[in-house]
């Protein structure tokens, strides 16, 4: 179990934590005793969400906490008690009564004591939390613990996280479920594999392709691809400083694969499991690919080069057609993708697109429910024109200036056509300022949601 939850049955003498909204603190104020009613009084305290007050006992120590949620008819942050974990002095808390939804709110609070200590020494909270009643601690650990890796991966910065400590990363997982692993590496890549091998030749990082497996043949294939640039710098056509200022993440699509693997490999469903990581770094060298370069692809289209900063709808075409031949039950692709998902819908709200309405659907669904939010956007079959060459069989960048992500999208539809349903999500990867349960830095996103719709069919 996670080591900031304490079991249920060693809850003696842990300090009682009252969620109140402005519509129910007179509610909870008469559950508590009369000094500490008179106490919140005199502190002026209000129930407005984040919000919290420390009610102390009478030998200076703690009796309880008040911390304040939205009121019933409020939008809710579920994360909000996330807060806590960074707030609170060093101790043992219960929820003395739920919060909009106590499972998510003690997800949180593991969440959001989330610490990045490679490079220097974390911070000593000491605050842990009883699970709360009817909260699966095996259940919510190993979505912790998932969440937890991917920040780790993203967060580490480049020097230290090329293709081939990517590659390490996966074979630790790998190692730690029985997984079976399989790597092409380098000028390996250029029969099978040559838009992941254009895209990584020219750093003396070598590209690879990460192959994992784990599970029965028999059971159900559901397969994850993981855009894994290291670090891009957008090749010839090269970013400004600003744009290239964060591009450690760029291998977040690779880091949250991993992050859901590691989630479903420990509930042991009941799936033939494969996980794809082209993983490359994206630099300028003699080397490098050119714009108006055109290569053949592994499925056979041929490509011709627009941008070179378009270069992660690259290799994951080459890993897509790759997971496409056994005609899964699922592709999944995961990608720090475009800049025009992040102007259409903002940091915390990825795109998803998929041709199934009904896993649509349930996506939706379970991304509301995880609090892992996530918006259908269209695969706009008129646009798909929008990436025609006159000399190759298609561009990797759209002729006109609009709806990036879709024509980003488009593309990589064409390099699935036999598994029976596929979902591209175009994620950011990235808090740029700590929310609740969700430090600055690194996220983890669309996994959890997939998590649990894949629980949900499988379990």
């Amino acid at each position: 179990m996670h080591p900031i939850f304490v079991a249920r049955g060693e809850a003696a003498g842990s300090i009682p934590v009252w969620f109140a909204g402005t519509d129910t603190l007179d509610a909870v104020l008469v559950k508590l005793d009369a000094p500490a009613r008179t106490f919140t009084r005199a502190a002026g305290f209000e129930a407005k969400g984040g919000r919290h007050l420390i009610l102390p006992k009478p030998d200076g120590g703690i009796a309880a906490v008040l911390f304040g949620i939205e009121t019933a008819k409020a939008a809710k942050d579920l994360f909000l008690p996330g807060r806590l974990s960074g707030l609170l002095p060093p101790g043992t808390y219960h929820f003395a009564n739920a919060p909009h939804d106590a499972r998510l709110g003690a997800l949180a609070f593991a969440l959001g004591a989330y610490q990045f200590t490679r490079y220097r020494k974390a911070k000593a909270h000491g605050t842990r939390l009883v699970l709360p009643d009817g909260v699966d601690g095996d259940e919510i650990t190993r979505i912790a613990e998932g969440v937890a890796l991917a920040r780790d991966l993203i967060n580490t910065p480049s020097n230290d996280m090329g293709p081939a400590e990517l590659e390490d990363a996966a074979r630790a997982l790998a190692k730690q479920h029985g997984a079976k692993i399989a790597v092409t590496i380098g000028d390996d890549l250029v029969k099978n594999f040559p838009l992941i091998h254009a895209v990584g030749m020219a750093s003396p990082r070598a590209p690879r392709l990460i192959d994992m497996t784990w599970g029965k043949d028999s059971d159900p294939k559901i397969t994850l691809v993981g855009k894994g640039v290291c670090f891009d710098t957008g090749g010839l056509d090269i970013k400004n400083d600003s744009g290239m200022l964060n591009m450690k993440k760029d291998m977040g699509g690779a880091a949250c694969v991993l992050a859901l693997a590691h989630m479903l490999m420990s509930r042991g469903l009941k799936i033939r499991l494969r996980v794809l990581i082209p993983a490359v770094e994206n630099s300028i060298s003699g080397a490098a690919f050119r714009p108006r370069d055109i290569y053949k692809s592994r499925k056979g289209i041929t490509v011709e080069i627009g941008n070179t900063d378009a270069e992660g709808r690259l290799v994951l075409a080459d890993a897509l057609a790759l997971a496409d031949e056994e005609a899964p039950e699922l592709i999944a692709d995961m990608a720090t993708l475009t800049g025009a998902a992040r102007v259409a819908l903002g940091p915390d709200l990825p795109p998803f697109y998929t041709g199934d309405d009904n896993l649509a659907g349930e996506l939706a669904t379970h991304a509301t429910a995880e609090n892992d939010p996530l918006w259908r956007m269209p695969l706009w079959e008129p646009y798909d024109q929008l990436l025609d060459s006159k000399i190759a069989d298609m561009n990797n960048v759209s002729s006109g200036a609009f709806a990036g992500s879709i024509t980003a999208a488009l593309f990589l539809q064409r390099f699935v056509g036999r598994a029976k349903a596929w979902a591209h999500f175009d994620i950011f990867a990235w808090v740029p300022a700590a929310k609740s349960g969700r430090p600055e830095g690194g996220e983890c996103q669309a996994a959890r949601a997939l998590y649990a719709l894949l629980a949900a069919r499988y379990g």
